[in-house]
């Protein structure tokens, strides 16, 4: 089931998710529900704030970007309780959007490397260290279970050139071709 993806503004994209035990109810519908969220949308990467899940999950698949970037060659992978322990390597700017943010990307600088400590989808624990553009995609979607968005890492001089298109999006002035929830027409009543 294409589940709706909640936009900018959204008080569930703020809070910091929690961690869930192997017995979590649905569970394994929720990722089924959120990988066909993910390609109906045509993302890269799906994080379960976005669906209004404030749990420790996400997912992503890179292949679609295979042939720019070699380690994204079958790179697909559900994190559950994702802790990343360690960042290293120069920062790296490149661009990034986001399913929450849509018609939106901005220069965001990120670690190289990164040591992330998980569960996946069996409760099996992983260590694993990823570089590059997989360790990019991984930090972009672990914000999201932080509570933190790609814009909150931009400049306050840049967040601010962008507070009339960010608002736009929270009021649901923007053309996306998905399901969202968008907070400020919820909180006007309509």
């Amino acid at each position: 089931m294409i589940l709706p993806i909640v936009a900018y503004g959204h008080p569930t994209l703020k809070k910091v998710a929690v961690d869930i035990e192997a017995g979590y109810p649905n569970l394994a519908k929720l990722i089924e529900d959120m990988w066909e969220t993910m390609y109906h949308a045509n993302g890269v990467g799906l994080a379960a704030p976005q669906v209004n899940q404030s749990i420790r999950l996400f997912l992503v698949d890179a292949t679609s970007y295979a042939d720019e970037f070699e380690e994204a060659k079958d790179f697909k992978k559900v994190f559950i309780n994702a802790h990343i322990t360690e960042m290293s390597g120069e920062e790296v700017v490149m661009n990034e959007g986001c399913l929450s943010i849509p018609g939106m990307s901005e220069e965001v600088a990120r670690r190289n490397t990164i040591l992330i400590q998980y569960v996946d989808e069996n409760f099996e624990r992983k260590s694993e260290t990823y570089s590059g553009f997989i360790a990019r995609v991984i930090q972009h979607e672990y914000d999201h279970i932080d509570g933190v968005l790609y814009v909150d890492r931009l400049t306050p001089f840049r967040k601010m050139l962008l507070k009339g298109k960010l608002r736009d999006i929270s009021e649901g002035k923007v053309d996306v071709d998905y399901r969202m929830i968008f907070p400020a027409l919820r909180r006007k009543g309509r």
